[in-house]
């Protein structure tokens, strides 16, 4: 079931979960942290999963997590790619993950240039508050895993555990973390889901 929410943010929810118990969710960064970055991607030719990432949100889903991408998708906004480009790169990102037997199980995205000012563009809280109103999510078992800074920032906002892959823009983005910075760095989302899944909270 596609759900189309206000502010631009797509969800694609597999059934009504109002009536479910919290559960913990892995945020997920979508370019650079389980696809290939691209600057603005709008080819879906060029989707290219990076290695292990399927099966890392396999494990995760298989040890009960929610996965919910939350994405900056700024290309929009500025008029480098369109709705319906970003509808054909994630289609294409949705049926590489089902050829590992996964999905997101939501998916949602600012499509807003920085300059818009608007809520949801991350380190904003707007994307998470949005996944609020469709999935019961624990913040305190919840993870945000991106290769950004702004990544880390939400969920310092938000009182979430994050982490910061090396992959993408992340190997760059390290060096800006000090010692005291209370988050954990990963070599990439499978490396993430290991330390998420051996119990070390950042």
């Amino acid at each position: 079931m596609n759900l189309w929410v206000p502010e631009g943010h797509r969800s694609t929810l597999a059934q009504p979960t109002s009536e479910l118990p919290p559960q913990p969710v892995l945020f997920l960064d979508r370019d650079g942290v389980v696809i290939q970055e691209r600057h603005y991607l709008s080819n879906p030719e060029l989707v290219c999963l990076i290695p292990g990432s399927d099966d890392a949100m396999r494990m995760a889903k298989d040890n009960g997590f929610w996965l919910v991408g939350i994405s900056n998708q700024s290309g929009i906004g500025r008029g480098k790619l369109t709705m319906n480009d970003f509808e054909a790169v994630q289609k294409r990102v949705d049926f590489l993950l089902s050829k590992a037997g996964v999905r997101f199980d939501a998916f949602f995205f600012c499509p807003h240039a920085p300059e818009n000012n608007c809520s949801c563009r991350k380190p904003k809280p707007g994307l998470l508050e949005e996944a609020a109103r469709w999935l019961p999510w624990d913040p305190k078992q919840s993870w945000i895993v991106g290769d950004k800074i702004s990544d880390l920032e939400l969920a310092r906002r938000t009182g979430l555990n994050g982490v910061l892959v090396r992959t993408g823009y992340g190997q760059d983005q390290a060096v800006q973390l000090s010692e005291s910075d209370p988050f954990v760095v990963a070599a990439d989302l499978a490396d993430a889901v290991r330390i998420i899944l051996a119990g070390e909270e950042a």
